[in-house]
């Protein structure tokens, strides 16, 4: 362990009476496996982890405990409220280096109206952290931070004792052997509210016929139930194995674990540029390469699935007219593939004006017509009506930002909660007037598929 640094500043946070301290030092380490680092927080800090891996593989971010956590219940507002409180936390921070950066990680659920309970019962609307002990693995080199967010005046003994778990923490993800994970096996597999979503297809090709919407996106769940416990350390390791080309994540919350394996991003911002990505539209892979091929130009040339996919791409490029100087948009969409689905693809960016930032775009975008519909308002309103489930964190943005307003978000499509010996797996897809119930139930087969095969789970070919 090399290259250390430390630095706090005094911060006011409503959270607390007083002004509070934050600490923060830095160690760069050789570079060692983030499940591993992941999986040694396990027996302390199970229920306050995150992980986060972008689809192109050049940065990786683990937290383990809590030093801060800001999370709220304020609805529409849920936005401006983490992002004034984080500005709050943050804005006297000096940097020194780069790798130093303090990462608030979390997500905000899809729909702060919808009254549906379940497995996400009792989760805040808006859930972020800074960990206690941070690892970003980042242009080849591994540095952990410690954060300690406090209102005590004498924080050195508190600060010594972090300095131990974290020396602990590196040594047990470094010299110990990479543990291999056996897929879990499930006992019982059941698909809630099947004979629902399919009546529900119908009613709401009915609305949309009526002119009340053009498009809505009606998702479903199945849940898998396991004798023996699941640990999100061996999720995490299948995911990681099986989905590399997409964004990976895992969110822990008490004993709740979210997690999945995402091809869309929502937004990234770096240094005042701002990217997005429309998806939308998607078939199955082949079993050959020509078969594959085959089914991307079927894809590229379907009506339906360019006209789903070209909502997509309206909105997101009336949100960056609105928040960028300039913007640059390709006129057609190409084919992103992964595993077990290929989608259509357009990439948008732009140089984001002065006041624009990260997470008022995230509020602007979400949720896409991919993950929502259109008009956005309309379709939330027929989607509260005939979902019977609250998607919780599902199709929502998932992501981070650091002290500076950089930052990336995800869609959290392809995911799954995890709560004990209990797995609820999420998939959707948009409905137009002329969707078919059978075509959507077997669309959304396909969806599952990568949290289904990561929890062990059969594959229907």
């Amino acid at each position: 362990m090399h290259q250390k640094w430390f630095k706090a500043t005094e911060v006011e946070s409503s959270s607390f009476n007083s002004k509070a301290s934050f600490y923060i030092e830095t160690i760069e380490v050789s570079r060692l496996s983030a499940l591993a680092f992941f999986a040694a927080g396990e027996s302390k800090y199970k229920g306050q982890r995150f992980f986060w891996q972008n689809r192109e593989k050049t940065l990786t971010i683990v937290g383990l405990g809590h030093a801060y956590v800001l999370e709220n219940n304020k609805g529409l507002n849920r936005f401006n409220h983490i992002e004034e409180e984080w500005k709050k936390l943050t804005k006297n921070i000096v940097k020194e280096e780069r790798e130093a950066q303090p990462i608030l990680f979390g997500g905000f659920t899809f729909d702060p109206e919808n009254e549906h309970k379940g497995e996400w019962e009792g989760f805040p609307e808006a859930f972020f952290a800074v960990a206690t002990f941070q690892l970003t693995i980042q242009h080849d080199k591994a540095y952990v931070s410690i954060h300690l967010i406090t209102d005590q005046d004498n924080s050195a003994s508190i600060f010594d004792s972090l300095r131990q778990e974290r020396d602990y923490l590196i040594h047990a993800a470094q010299v110990r052997e990479l543990k291999t994970y056996e897929k879990p096996l499930p006992t019982n597999y059941h698909e809630l509210y099947k004979d629902e979503y399919l009546d529900s297809i119908q009613k709401v090709t009915g609305h949309i016929k009526s002119k009340e919407a053009e498009k809505v996106v009606i998702a479903r769940s199945l849940s898998m139930e396991f004798d023996d416990m699941v640990t999100s350390p061996q999720i995490l390791s299948h995911v990681i194995h099986e989905q590399p080309e997409s964004y990976l994540f895992g969110l822990e919350r008490e004993n709740l674990l979210f997690f999945g394996a995402s091809p869309e991003r929502l937004v990234k911002v770096v240094h005042g540029q701002a990217y997005s990505s429309c998806v939308a539209g998607s078939i199955k892979r082949g079993k050959t390469a020509e078969e594959d091929h085959a089914l991307g130009q079927i894809l590229l040339n379907d009506a339906k699935n360019l006209g789903e996919h070209q909502y997509v791409v309206e909105m997101i490029v009336n949100t960056f007219a609105k928040n960028c100087l300039e913007y640059k948009v390709p006129k057609h969409p190409k084919l992103l593939k992964i595993r077990d689905i290929q989608h259509l693809f357009t990439p948008v960016e732009g140089k984001l004006s002065p006041n624009a930032t990260i997470l008022q775009l995230v509020k602007s975008l979400h949720p896409t017509p991919a993950l929502g519909g259109v008009p956005r308002q309309e379709a939330l309103a027929i989607i509260r009506q005939y979902e019977p489930m609250n998607r919780g964190l599902y199709a929502a943005p998932i992501g981070w930002i650091d002290a500076e307003g950089n930052g990336e978000f995800a869609v959290a499509i392809r995911s799954a909660a995890l709560i004990d010996h209990k797995a609820y797996l999420y998939a959707g897809g948009g409905i137009v007037a002329d969707s078919e119930p059978i075509s959507e139930y077997e669309e959304t087969l396909v969806k599952f598929r990568p949290m289904l095969r990561a929890l062990g789970g059969e594959i229907n070919e």
